[in-house]
């Protein structure tokens, strides 16, 4: 069924009866999905090995699952394999980053991207196989041009690109969060109509052989887990 508006619908409940697991079905799942996520790295060195565009196609449609305010899903995601499309989106991203590693960002966040080894050059944009770019509806236009507004657009769609994130890591592929600021050109580049806004772009693949990563760690339960 295609989804369509539900403005000023009535309540239409229909049962929810999902599976049920025994508790010790779910701590297994929740352990191995913990060690599995604790392997996630953002990398930034890609492989031109190909991937299974399905692979891909199916993660972005487990991010379209995510909540959303009002589910008013105000989610667009373009996959992008065109060479010279990417080629155009890595030469304004470079142009825009190289003004911001310039000093445009101040030197409080340039210190803390020293440790993370990035600067200006954007290789991965034209070296992974795929480039997601998602983009924010920030009012829904009707078939007459009319304007309806989205609720918690931001929220929505952030919750959607971390359950992208996810989905790509436990399909065995890798990717990051790229923003270039601004990123007005990409709806420029990628001729997005008027009510939808550059939210992130996310260079998807398999690891370079050679790929390196920053020397982290990640802060302990105990330091973002608070009880009451």
């Amino acid at each position: 069924m295609a989804w369509i508006p539900i403005h000023d619908q009535p309540y239409d409940p229909v049962p929810y009866r999902p599976s049920k697991v025994t508790a010790e079905e779910s701590l297994r799942a929740a352990a191995e999905l913990r060690a599995m996520m604790d392997q996630r790295r953002t990398v930034r060195a890609f492989s031109k090995e190909p991937v299974p565009e399905q692979v891909v196609v199916d993660a972005i449609a487990v991010a379209a699952t995510a909540p959303s305010g009002a589910h008013q899903q105000p989610w667009t995601f373009v996959l992008v394999t065109d060479p010279e499309i990417r080629a155009k989106i890595r030469a304004e991203a470079e142009r825009e980053e190289q003004i911001s590693y310039a000093g445009r960002l101040g030197e409080e966040w340039l210190s803390a991207l020293r440790p993370l080894g990035t600067d200006h050059n954007k290789p991965h944009l034209t070296d992974a196989p795929f480039l997601i770019v998602v983009f924010q509806q920030r009012y829904y236009l009707d078939d007459n041009g009319s304007q309806h507004k989205h609720y918690y657009v931001d929220e929505s769609v952030g919750i959607a690109v971390g359950m992208l994130l996810t989905a790509l890591h436990l399909s065995g592929l890798a990717a990051l969060t790229h923003t270039p600021s601004p990123m007005k050109f990409l709806s420029e580049v990628l001729n997005r109509p008027r009510n939808e806004k550059a939210f992130a772009v996310i260079p998807v693949g398999y690891p370079a052989d050679d790929a390196t990563v920053p020397q982290l760690v990640r802060k302990d339960l105990d330091q973002v887990l608070v009880r009451f």
